[in-house]
């Protein structure tokens, strides 16, 4: 082993074996020499990371800037979503009350209609002596239509006379 030592202090060394040096001072420049290449490199190395990680670094800093922005705007998007649906929905709460109110009146309306009938069916029998009646009311009807289609014919007939001469008026007025 300490062969070994021996042969990596010469490899490492600078100064290789000067004559008085004692190992102390010889270790201290070994670790002097191994420490400024090691500097070097990584200056070399921090070099080429500096190209690598300085526009990483701005380019994380704009995404991160438009992924806040997008972030904001979602949540004031989502603030004017949550008031609409509030607004819509304090509507459609009044709506659906207007809604039960008109359901009731219509359930009382509907229990007096059945009230209504049960007193119309009952009323039933006074009313057949009226059926006689009603049947002289439709010989009347059916004189009275027979007259109507007379005096329809009547007005075609004085529509086609009175029509040439109107529509040639017609043509004059501004109307």
């Amino acid at each position: 082993m300490p062969d070994n030592q021996a042969q990596r202090n010469t490899v490492e060394s600078p100064h290789q074996g000067e004559p008085g040096e004692d190992e102390y001072t010889r270790d201290v420049e070994i670790n002097a020499y191994a420490i400024d290449r090691l500097a070097q490199a990584f200056e070399t190395s921090a070099r080429h990371w500096e190209l690598i990680v300085y526009p990483s670094l701005f380019a994380f800093v704009i995404l991160a800037a438009y992924g806040f922005y997008l972030v904001f705007s979602l949540a004031k998007d989502v603030h004017y979503l949550a008031i609409s649906v509030d607004s819509n929905m304090t509507v459609m709460a009044s709506n659906m009350q207007a809604i039960s109110d008109n359901i009731s009146q219509m359930n009382t309306d509907v229990r007096t209609m059945a009230v209504s009938i049960e007193s119309i069916s009952q009323n039933v029998d006074v009313l057949k002596p009226m059926l006689a009646s009603i049947e002289g009311v439709e010989q009347s009807i059916q004189s009275m239509t027979f007259t109507t289609a007379n005096m329809q014919g009547d007005m075609a007939d004085m529509n086609r006379s009175i029509g040439r001469p109107m529509a040639f008026m017609n043509r004059f007025m501004p109307w």
